[in-house]
């Protein structure tokens, strides 16, 4: 077991692994440097010379993926640093054969300062006497902050001293007992110590209230240090106190546990801030800040503890350890709290971890050689120390069995790990090897043969031989004939959509298996996730064909196929061309607008190997469904032009526009979409529609119209403009709506003329001036309502449940109104309802009344000013219900093509109307309509035919309306054959249920 390990000296010769020379550091970049770049540095030795990588949060960055980062000697330039993407933990990776190691971590953050976000603030009003904290709330920022306040102007600044202190943990301005003196604006100013910008906050006006002054009040500490303080190692600490009172406090320190303030320690101006530097185990303990005046003391306490980073005590050193021996690794490390520890072999973790700083590897094996770190960490830091372990021992060989082609050249590796590096020799069979143009043995020990032939078959022997002693290891060659393509694809010419075969066919070795693989562009086909469009085609072991389905524009490219033998591996490609619609132009510009049309240009986007014939362009508005295709200047827009003329464009409507071209293929995809872009204003050319109006209350002119559309307007300041004069009169009044979206206007005057004629136009105006009015229409003024009562009301009872009502016309109504009809009303001892009708009806029926019961009635013409005066009322009185019972005992029996139907008569109640008669209701069971008889009798008979079956009710009816109707009755068809025999059974059977019934 080694436990004292070797350290190696390294000269330039060497072969050792990776080593830091300079490891990077963690940096505050200011956001605002003129420098825009940021360096980290990373130095490293080793033989061979290593290569350098970096991490990004433990991530590895590829240098090639984004062009702002590069490495050069080792160091990580970031041009034009981004704090949102470079932002977090970098660390160097050194690879070279022997191992890899990561460097420390360095942190890269942004220092920055941004302006305040308000720009007034709020009067502070105080009474003389009373205690005071201006808040300053700095912006956004990153960086260390330095914070003091200007009063009134600069570069007067507030002089801290007993009475006034500025916290430089919050930046807030304390005053502890407010003066007249004081009064004035107070503006906070932000400094960051990293970029050393400074910004000014909005300033804060202070005043004193007229209410009194404030009188005499114990301490009360506004500024007080957090309960518990942990503080680095060797760093300067600082606690902050003040407090408000009157009269001013004053601030004294000391330790809870009796010990002084330690010497080194510093007071500033008003005493409200206590820095210790250099801060050592032996100044931790309770701190207490003590403020008092005239009125009583108050006390703040806080606990310094103390913390330090790892720190190395012991580190690892390079080793060497013989096959099968064992190692252990110990490194230590002292820290606040005490650190734990990790191990990294080649920047891997090795699992499991230890806590403990030892590693211990039992029975080394080759694959153990390599770099190890240990790292030590605690919340405050993490340390790095790196290490190789070197084997030394026995030799290892990499192969028994090595298969060749004809004509092929072979190399049979023999690269034992060993240290000293050995000597090698070969034998074939038990002779010696010896070099020639063909043979030849490398640096490394490996026997290289060219242009091979069947009798470089056989058994090969290398023998390695240091100070350590000797070994040797025997393998085999086989000599294979070589794979040959005898049909390659060949590149083709297609058409998007179409599907083709590529052709890949070989001779082989049989004895050897064979594998076809097919590359597109440089990456292998996935033949199970790209299965829509590639299968491999050919049923014989020698042909690998690829059939490409349903091809598409992306299939477009190199196709190599390639074939592998366990001797060789050849290949052969084919260029595939692929036609398809046009792709998308690009850069679509709006050159120049006025307010119908628009000069476009744009740059033609790829042809997909068929000439572009024709562009179309389209247009979008907010006012349209999607894209609308436009009309152009030229019409038709040939594949070689790539400006154009949009017309009849709407003045004054924001609009973008995209151009799709087309091939004798098809359509391509459309360009991305122009900026936007508002045509120019012109005069409005559209007039309302459908100018309307009338009705309204007294004295009133109603006006209406549709309203413009908002892309007919054609500029802005829209408005209307309303016209109106009596009718047959030559001057015109108007009136301006300056509203785009009215659509009513509303003439009020107290001598208009009720339901008089207007003639009415309505015209439209915006920014750029009128346009035209609409047709003139004729609109009638809101008329009165109708002034008299209709004349001569009769009503009539026509059931138990419907009146009608007739009336005569009202007297020509005095200012000539029209009537447009009338309202009759009903009312009995519940309720009153109305019935109104249109036009110049003079009669009818109200329904849905109640059985034998008193209704008033009344009428009233209407018109749109409202209802006229109500006639005199007319009663009347419904007619006593219909019977409620059903026709019962119904008897039916068929005769000579007849039904003879049979019932009871009806007797009626006495609150009920007389039975007048009977209807029979029949119809065909599938038919809807229903014929009715009527009869005065108890019978009726039938001429029916008897292929049908029928439905059949029976009800009574009386003057107060039809009563209640019996059951359906079915009467099923009756076969000839059968007739008389069932009509006689049927009215038996009848009169038996008659009798019973009975």
């Amino acid at each position: 077991m080694i436990h004292g390990l070797l350290l190696l000296r390294y000269n330039d010769n060497t072969l050792h692994g990776p080593v830091f020379l300079q490891e990077p550091n963690s940096m505050i970049f200011p956001l605002d440097s003129e420098e825009k770049k940021v360096k980290l540095s990373c130095e490293v030795k080793g033989n061979p010379r290593p290569t350098i990588g970096w991490k990004l949060n433990g991530t590895s960055i590829d240098i090639g993926m984004d062009y702002r980062y590069s490495v050069v000697e080792g160091n990580l330039l970031i041009n034009n640093p981004n704090k949102t993407q470079d932002t977090g933990t970098y660390q160097c990776v050194a690879t070279n054969p022997f191992g890899k190691i990561v460097s420390r971590e360095a942190k890269l953050q942004f220092a920055y300062l941004e302006n305040f976000k308000t720009r007034t603030r709020s009067t502070v009003s105080v009474r003389q006497g009373q205690g005071m904290v201006l808040l300053c709330g700095p912006p956004p920022h990153s960086g260390e902050l330095t914070y003091a306040w200007i009063f009134n102007e600069y570069p007067t600044f507030v002089h801290q001293d007993n009475r006034r202190f500025v916290s430089q943990e919050t930046g807030n301005l304390y005053i502890a007992k407010v003066e007249a003196s004081d009064v004035g604006n107070y503006t906070c100013v932000v400094t960051n110590t990293v970029t050393n910008s400074r910004v000014l906050g909005p300033p804060t006006p202070l005043i004193l209230r007229n209410d009194g002054v404030m009188g005499e009040y114990e301490p009360k500490i506004e500024v007080q240090f957090p309960e518990t303080v942990p503080s680095a190692k060797g760093t300067t600490v600082k606690l902050e106190c003040f407090a408000l009172g009157n009269p001013v406090p004053t601030i004294s320190w000391r330790r809870a546990d009796g010990k002084q303030i330690p010497r080194k320690a510093r007071r500033h101006r008003s005493s409200g801030l206590l820095e210790i530097p250099n801060f050592q185990q032996e100044d931790t303990g309770l701190y207490e800040c003590v403020a008092e005046n005239v009125r009583g003391k108050n006390v703040a306490r806080g606990q310094l503890t103390f913390y330090a980073q790892p720190n190395w005590i012991q580190k690892i050193s390079d080793a060497r350890a013989a096959i099968e021996e064992s190692i252990v690794w110990e490194c230590r490390a002292s820290g606040r709290p005490k650190p734990s520890y990790r191990w990294l072999k080649d920047g891997e973790p090795l699992l499991p971890q230890l806590e403990q700083g030892s590693l211990t590897i039992t029975n080394v094996s080759l694959s153990d050689a390599g770099m190890y770190q240990c790292v030590a960490e605690n919340r405050h830091g993490i340390i790095f120390a790196s290490a190789e372990l070197s084997i030394i021992g026995k030799f290892t060989f990499l192969n028994d069995l090595t298969l060749v082609k004809v004509g092929g050249e072979v190399i049979i590796e023999c690269k034992p790990k060993a240290s000293p590096r050995p000597t090698y020799s070969w034998k074939k069979g038990k002779d010696i090897l010896r070099e020639n143009e063909r043979i030849t043995v490398l640096d490394d020990g490996s026997l290289r043969i060219v242009n091979v032939t069947k009798s470089d078959a056989g058994s090969y022997t290398c023998v390695a031989t240091n100070h350590f002693g000797t070994a040797s290891s025997t393998g085999s060659l086989v000599v294979k004939d070589p794979t040959r393509v005898m049909v390659s694809p060949f590149s083709m010419d297609v058409t998007v959509g179409e599907s083709i075969v590529l052709p890949c066919q070989v001779s082989h070795d049989h004895s050897l298996d064979i594998m076809f693989t097919w590359s597109f562009n440089g990456h292998l086909i996935d033949f199970e996730k790209d299965g829509d469009h590639f299968e491999r085609v050919g049923g014989q072991d020698s042909a690998g064909d690829l059939m490409i389905r349903s091809i598409q524009l992306k299939h477009a490219g190199k196709y190599v196929c390639m074939v592998q033998t366990s001797v060789d591996k050849l290949s052969a490609a084919a260029d595939l061309i692929v036609r398809g619609p046009p792709g998308p132009p690009e850069a679509v510009t709006i050159d120049e607008i006025t307010d119908t049309t628009a000069q476009l240009s744009w740059r033609p986007g790829a042809d997909n190997h068929s000439p572009i014939t024709m562009y179309v362009v389209q247009a979008r508005t907010p006012f349209s469904v999607g894209w609308q295709a436009v009309s152009t200047v030229p019409d038709i827009i040939d594949g070689r032009t790539f400006t154009a003329t949009v017309v009849d464009l709407n003045p004054w409507v924001e609009y973008e526009f995209r151009v799709v071209a087309a091939n004798l293929i098809g359509i391509g995809e459309p360009s991305r979409p122009s900026e936007k872009r508002r045509t120019e204003e012109a005069l409005p050319e559209v007039t309302p529609a459908n100018v309307s109006g009338g009705g309204g209350s007294k004295s009133e002119l109603v006006i209406t119209w549709e309203t413009v559309p908002e892309e007919l307007q054609n500029g802005g300041g829209f408005g209307y403009v309303v016209a109106f004069r009596p009718y047959g009169t030559v001057s015109w009044m108007q009136t301006v709506v300056a509203s785009p979206d009215a659509a009513r206007y509303v003439f009020r005057n107290e001598t208009l003329p009720p339901f008089s004629p207007y003639e009415v136009k309505v015209g439209v105006y915006n920014n750029k001036g009128e346009g035209s009015f609409s047709p003139v229409t004729v609109v009638y003024s809101a008329e009165e309502e109708p002034a008299r009562a209709p004349t001569t009301v009769l009503a009539r009872s026509l059931s138990a449940s419907d009146v009608e009502v007739s009336w005569a016309p009202p007297w020509e109504n005095q200012h000539k109104g029209r009537i447009q009809g009338y309202e009759v009303w009903k009312r009995d001892e519940e309720n009153a309802k109305r019935i109104r009708t249109v036009g110049n009806q003079t009669s009818t029926k109200v329904s849905n009344l109640r059985g034998n019961a008193l209704y008033h009635l009344a009428v009233r013409a209407y018109n749109t000013a409202g209802t006229g005066p109500s006639s005199a009322a007319v009663n009347v009185t419904t007619k006593k219900p219909p019977p409620s019972q059903p026709p019962g005992n119904i008897i039916w029996n068929s005769s000579d093509s007849k039904i003879i139907l049979n019932w009871d008569q009806v007797k009626a109640l006495d609150n009920e109307s007389e039975v007048r008669g009977y209807k029979v209701l029949y119809r065909w069971n599938r038919q809807s309509s229903t014929s009715i008889i009527e009869t005065n009798k108890t019978s009726v008979e039938l001429s029916l035919p008897f292929d049908e079956d029928y439905i059949i009710e029976i009800k009574p009816f009386s003057d107060g309306g039809d009563g209640s109707s019996s059951e359906q009755i079915r009467i099923p068809k009756i076969s000839n054959a059968f007739h008389s025999l069932t009509s006689i059974l049927v009215y038996m059977l009848n009169i038996l249920f008659h009798c019973n019934s009975l």
